[in-house]
């Protein structure tokens, strides 16, 4: 029988609770972000936050943690970072919102078409999904076709009717909306172009992560998939919102070399502050400008898209990463971080049952159940027992602030719980070991699940 050491307190975490239960009372799910809400943590155990620095982050009772997934990815430089925090205050101290354009719109379109291979111009807004809906606009607009084809293993890309039609909150979308989104394999060529056969000449537009933190593409799918685009007459959009700042400061299109006819950027622009882009070649935006003879588009055109306090955030964000390799020091932290806690598995005897996975900028981890069978409520024990030493995270996505140790202090936690993962394994059970419900899909038909389902990663695309 493994020996379990139970002799660490848990963290309190009544005052959060008593937050939580007044959230709930006032905010539907009790978070704005599905990806945050109390049913992605263990039960009793989802800490409601008061500050973060660096890489660690304070709750409401006064515990601290080291954080992954940092604010869902879009937090690459860490909590408060001085530099952003400085170029937002002085912005706004002159005005957020104003009637006309101002100097900051000029000077960060021209920084992002410097910093983005494929974009010709630029489009800002304030969220992901509006980017990522405008693209499908444009592209049905340029194209004269109706269907827009998804890569269906990707977890999610807008919460738009078009695509959250597809998904198991499909309530309140229109059937006939849902019958226009079909989807296809990454990478997998052949499945498109059965796409393509059974929808001739009616593909709008391509949409797809050219990357995750799972999977990379395939020699020759990408340009494969540019070469269909051509030939086809689709609009090729990629999806930048993760990859976007953490593949490379020029997104998985300047890592890869592959350019898209437009891409949808967010989270890590600002590092953490508001903003959003549609880019992409000139002909096709131009769709949504005043420079065309067309119809013209209803592309982007929002009263906040362009306050002054995201563009400067983007604006300090770009200069941090012009002045050092922020994307290799996540990549060294995070491959320090994947080796140590691999050892720490490998010693543990665990290594058929939780496994760190991914590009080391965005690890996330997995989880199995006795039988070797992904588990959510083993998913569950092993984020209990990271809360109990400290971790606080639904991934291992590091960022720049990441400290040898945080790391240190990371692998510290790990190491804490894999005896009770271990136990777990040994009585093929998490009875008495986990307290509380299983984490259930952040995407799901009902709020309370009859049968839990499967997540990798919490779903944090939103």
């Amino acid at each position: 029988m493994i020996e379990v050491d139970r002799t660490v307190a848990a963290p309190s975490f009544a005052r959060s609770e008593v937050a939580q239960q007044h959230l709930h009372e006032l905010v539907p799910g009790g978070a704005h972000t599905y990806a945050r809400g109390s049913d992605q943590y263990p039960e009793g155990m989802a800490p409601i936050l008061v500050r973060g620095y660096g890489a660690r982050v304070l709750d409401v009772d006064g515990n601290e943690y080291v954080e992954y997934g940092m604010g869902l990815r879009s937090v690459t430089l860490g909590h408060g970072y001085e530099p952003v925090v400085r170029a937002v205050s002085s912005a706004i101290i002159d005005g957020v919102s104003f009637s006309r354009p101002t100097m900051v719109e000029l000077e960060a379109a021209e920084s992002f078409v410097r910093q983005v291979p494929g974009a010709e111009m630029v489009k800002f807004a304030k969220n992901g999904s509006d980017a990522t809906t405008a693209a499908v606009r444009l592209a049905r607009a340029a194209t004269g076709r109706r269907h827009v084809a998804i890569c269906r293993s990707q977890p999610f890309f807008s919460t738009d009717d078009w695509f959250i039609g597809t998904t198991p909150m499909a309530a309140g979308t229109l059937a006939e909306e849902r019958a226009l989104t079909v989807g296809f394999d990454y990478n997998d060529l052949g499945s498109l172009e059965r796409l393509l056969v059974q929808h001739p000449g009616d593909v709008a537009c391509v949409i797809l992560e050219a990357a995750t933190a799972l999977a990379e593409p395939s020699p020759g799918f990408l340009t494969g998939l540019r070469a269909l685009a051509d030939r086809d007459g689709f609009v090729l959009v990629f999806d930048e919102m993760i990859t976007g700042m953490r593949w490379s400061a020029a997104g998985a299109q300047g890592t890869y070399g592959v350019l898209p006819d437009l891409s949808t950027w967010g989270k890590a622009l600002g590092n953490g502050f508001p903003i959003s882009a549609l880019a992409g070649r000139r002909e096709l935006l131009e769709l949504g400008g005043l420079r065309t003879d067309e119809e013209r588009v209803f592309l982007l055109s929002t009263t906040h898209g362009a306050e002054t306090g995201g563009l400067a955030a983007y604006l300090a964000v770009a200069q941090a990463y012009q002045e050092r390799d922020v994307v290799g020091v996540m990549e060294r932290q995070g491959e320090r971080l994947r080796a140590a806690v691999d050892a720490e598995i490998a010693a543990a005897g665990l290594g058929e049952y939780l496994q760190v996975r991914g590009r080391p900028s965005c690890l996330v981890f997995t989880t199995c159940d006795a039988d070797r069978e992904p588990s959510q409520a083993y998913r569950t024990l092993f984020l209990q027992e990271l809360l109990r030493h400290g971790v606080l995270g639904q991934s291992f996505v590091i960022s720049a602030a990441h400290t040898d140790a945080d790391l240190d202090r990371t692998v510290a936690a790990v190491r804490q719980a894999l005896p009770i993962y271990a136990r777990a394994v040994e009585q093929r059970s998490i009875s008495g070991l986990l307290e509380g419900r299983p984490v259930a899909p952040a995407l799901r038909a009902r709020a309370r699940p009859r049968r839990l389902g499967v997540q990798e990663d919490g779903g944090e695309r939103t």
